[in-house]
């Protein structure tokens, strides 16, 4: 059995605290430390001296107070009753602990994780008699109304089912039992733990196929993320980034959501915890929360807390891939989870890199965004999970030479670059279609001429292509004025405008607005594009610019993005029908 350290503080530094007499622990173990009880993480050895990074408030301690070692290090735990929980950066239950002591987080409490008194109905997948092994199904429990929590035999464990316990079980109580190879007998709970800084394993990582529809036109049209993709979202303060992010939350298409608020303020996780409950999955109709953990460690929470924050969500979002769903964690926002990590290297003493960030910000970004992806999981079903990756990035001015955007974007393969110019002009979401990319694009237009239409990646083509000329010819205009382009320039900024404003501009608070489905935006891209190509050919046929800009069906397309789902079709068609009606009559006006 593992030695436990009982060292003393010597040194107290804001959130890291030096303790002497650590020679037994290890990097990465838990301690308590002083008579509080504090949670902090060894980060640093030299020696029989241990630095620890402090998860709570140390105002008060001093040289000479305890500091014990658990032994195991920061570790989740994962059973059914994470789902529609709230949870600060190292799972505490945020809401159970407000039971117990208020509104304020008492230094040192400690609280159960999950429910140890809570029944669930145990539903079994094996007998006796049935060889197991890591990530094998035990059995199901049905956590919410839209989450079956699958009981996976943990990593490491193998062996014959000797006997099964169903019905109404806790997570500590044992639900099967095996007899390992080595003729021990064991019991396998719910309840599982893993440390959050050791990615979950599997069988084996598939390239990306699909894309994980957000419900937001200008991304899903032109730049698309797929499921077990990697994205990021920069700009400056205002730009919109906690809305596209809530945004992603509320709409895409995925099983479950991860919603991470590292060190936001705590106004926007007050909105995500009022909102979300009162919010309707598209799909089923039922409450958001119950396929989504929130992760909850504003600004004004230890700042330390912001960097296991992180690890604490992708730990848990990897829990539920491995059970063979899509999962998507949204990580809002990585520049504070950096700045925890500059704060922390320099009370280390490190030699600080660019702008004082450490030398390691690179390498932990990494570490952070390849654990997400498309996995063969560790079964003998050979199931299949995804997890995809969204982390916002705040860089100061929305400079996006700062060394956290800079790393990311090495790593991404989705840029959503946030303009202040556009969301100074009410266009949101404010993402420039001139910067941002997605190297996912060609894969996923194949996707959607296979699923949607074959029209699909042409449209893409052709509407990107204006928006390109629009942003040309624009600046020839700021020189000598739109009288100085031809009929068909000016048509061509005319339809770019059309396509920005009816298509990709989407209010985010309006009911209908919010979300747009795959076929609404085919049909509505369709319209948009079929009145640019019916324009250049009226053009070629003598009708003048004026004649064209100034047709009345052109207010009937403004207002189709207002047009709910069910009523988009009828007049999606009754507006096709006015086109080649005001065309018509439009070329028949010609002289």
């Amino acid at each position: 059995m593992k030695k436990l350290s009982n060292g003393r503080i010597v040194k107290v530094s804001g959130p890291l605290v030096i303790a002497e007499g650590m020679r037994d622990a290890d990097m990465f173990d838990v301690v308590r430390v002083s008579d509080l009880g504090l949670i902090g993480e060894i980060i640093e050895m030299h020696g029989d001296r241990a630095s620890i990074q402090v998860y709570e408030e140390t105002a008060g301690l001093g040289p000479g107070e305890p500091v014990l070692s658990t032994g195991a290090p920061l570790s989740v735990e994962l059973a059914p009753g994470l789902v529609g929980e709230i949870f600060d950066g190292i799972q505490r239950p945020l809401e159970r602990i407000r039971d117990m002591a208020g509104n304020n987080i008492p230094r040192g409490i400690q609280a159960d994780v999950l429910d140890r008194t809570r029944q669930w109905d145990f539903v079994p997948s094996v007998q006796p008699g049935d060889e197991i092994g890591a990530g094998d199904i035990l059995g199901t429990v049905q956590e919410t109304s839209l989450i079956v929590h699958r009981i996976l035999v943990p990593h490491g464990v193998r062996g014959t089912v000797t006997e099964v316990l169903p019905g109404a079980r806790t997570i500590v109580e044992p639900v099967v039992r095996i007899r390992t190879p080595e003729g021990e007998s064991a019991d396998l709970p719910m309840l599982q733990r893993w440390p959050v800084r050791r990615g979950r394993p599997y069988a084996e990582k598939i390239t990306p196929r699909g894309p994980m529809i957000t419900g937001q036109r200008a991304i899903d049209t032109f730049f698309p993320v797929a499921r077990g993709g990697t994205a990021a979202i920069p700009g400056p303060f205002g730009s919109g980034k906690t809305v596209i992010q809530h945004q992603f939350a509320k709409w895409s298409d995925v099983d479950l959501v991860v919603y991470i608020g590292c060190g936001e303020r705590g106004n926007e996780m007050t909105d995500v915890l009022m909102e979300f409950p009162e919010l309707k999955d598209p799909k089923s109709g039922e409450s958001l929360m119950k396929r989504t953990v929130l992760i909850a460690n504003t600004s004004d929470m230890p700042v330390a807390a912001r960097e296991a924050s992180i690890y604490t969500g992708i730990t848990i979002a990897e829990y539920y891939r491995d059970m063979g769903y899509n999962v998507a964690i949204m990580a809002d926002s990585t520049s504070r989870w950096a700045e925890a990590l500059r704060e922390m290297s320099g009370r280390l003493e490190e030699m600080p890199g660019e702008e004082g960030y450490p030398a390691y910000l690179g390498s932990r970004l990494a570490q952070f965004y390849e654990r997400a992806g498309h996995i063969r999981c560790l079964a003998s079903d050979h199931r299949e999970g995804t997890l995809t990756a969204i982390g916002a990035v705040s860089p100061p001015g929305g400079d996006l030479s700062d060394p956290v955007a800079q790393a990311t974007l090495r790593i991404v393969k989705v840029f959503w670059g946030l303009d202040s110019s556009l969301a100074y002009k009410r266009h949101f979401p404010a993402i420039n279609w001139l910067t941002s990319y997605s190297l996912y694009a060609d894969r996923v237009d194949d996707w959607m001429d296979a699923n949607v239409s074959p029209e699909w990646h042409v449209l893409h083509a052709e509407a990107i292509r204006l928006l390109q000329e629009e942003a040309e010819l624009e600046e020839i205009v700021k020189l000598v004025g739109l009288d100085s382009l031809s009929p068909l320039d000016q048509f061509k900024l005319e339809a770019a405008r059309s396509l920005r404003e009816d298509y990709l501009q989407q209010d985010s608070f309006d009911d209908v607005d919010t979300y747009a489905s795959l076929d609404k935006k085919l049909g509505m891209l369709q319209l948009v594009m079929e009145y640019y190509r019916q324009g250049v050919l009226a053009l070629e046929r003598g009708v003048a610019v004026r004649t064209l800009i100034a047709l009345p069906v052109r207010d009937l397309v403004a207002r189709l993005k207002f047009v709910p789902e069910d009523r988009f079709q009828t007049a999606a068609k009754d507006i096709r029908d006015a086109y080649l009606e005001q065309f018509r009559s439009g070329q028949q006006g010609v002289k």
